[in-house]
């Protein structure tokens, strides 16, 4: 039995397909299935039932899941803490996505070393199915997103509400137009979106993160956008962009996601920094300009 093997099982668990697993894994579902054969061998045991619809665990397999994630989280563990300096007790791999990145992770680590400095922090960007796929597989600790999937042995919790706002570089433009950007920001964006603009037309312009929106408009000198005000607020404190008058406002939901059975005292500590930040966060308040301002930028 090695690692690849039980991080090949969680998969196969996790998406109920070895084809997916073999997607995910990215090796071919040849390779998947000779692992799991050579994993049921070892334990002497069937893991999965094999039919059209995909693949299901077995009560062994069950049994196994508990004991494949502790194997794999403290194989992970290991890797992360050999070679660790003395100085630190313990490391920890933080994931999150671009938009959340910016800003707020920077911030909340520095809150994290401040508040415990004898612990090393990798950080990563990375889309939700990168981050989910880490998290599944052990190799990360901690992901913040806005659209995690529900895996087994994974628990999921909300942390705030970003506030989404229509905004644009030159506000005597009428809007709709062909300058505007839409960001695919999550599937419950698609959907407020939709229902708010009903009959607006495919967008000249699509992107996957804020960022390459935000990048966009300044690059071209002109665009819009919708983007949260934590993002935005230098923007508009610079007169860079506006708010779009009359426009909505929609909520896109972050969430944390964790591995639920893994009580390391390292991990637990952090969990409760985030979510004590997380408290701070929605306390906040983004200011967007007065009207009146919007109307000496005209």
């Amino acid at each position: 039995m090695d690692i690849d093997q039980i991080r090949t099982f969680l998969s196969v668990a996790a998406n109920g397909s070895f084809l997916e697993a073999a997607n995910r894994l990215y090796v071919t579902q040849s390779t998947v299935s000779t692992r799991i054969q050579r994993l049921e061998a070892y334990l002497g045991v069937t893991l999965f039932v094999r039919n059209r619809s995909g693949a299901s665990l077995t009560l062994p397999g069950r049994r196994f899941l508990r004991h494949a994630k502790s194997l794999l989280l403290t194989l992970e563990q290991a890797r992360h803490d050999i070679g660790l300096p003395s100085r630190f007790r313990g490391s920890i791999s933080i994931g999150a996505r671009i938009a959340l990145c910016e800003t707020l992770l920077p911030e909340w680590i520095g809150a994290i070393r401040q508040a415990m400095p004898d612990i090393s922090i990798r950080s990563d960007i990375g889309f939700e199915e990168d981050l989910m796929r880490s998290l599944v597989a052990g190799a990360l600790d901690i992901g913040l997103m806005y659209t995690p999937q529900h895996s087994p042995g994974l628990q999921i919790e909300h942390l705030f509400d970003e506030t989404l706002v229509l905004l644009t570089s030159d506000p005597k433009q009428p809007w709709p137009n062909d300058d505007y950007i839409y960001v695919d920001w999550a599937p419950g964006f698609y959907a407020q979106h939709s229902n708010s603009y009903p009959n607006l037309e495919r967008p000249a312009q699509v992107v996957n993160i804020g960022w390459m929106a935000v990048q966009l408009i300044l690059a071209q000198g002109r665009g819009s956008s919708f983007l949260p005000v934590r993002l935005a607020e230098p923007l508009l404190q610079a007169s860079k962009l506006f708010p779009v008058a009359d426009s909505p406002q929609f909520k896109l939901p972050a969430y944390m996601v964790s591995q639920r059975d893994n009580d390391a005292p390292v991990l637990q500590q952090v969990l409760e920094q985030i979510r004590a930040l997380a408290v701070l966060e929605r306390q906040k308040v983004y200011a967007l300009p007065s009207q009146s301002k919007v109307a000496d930028a005209t």
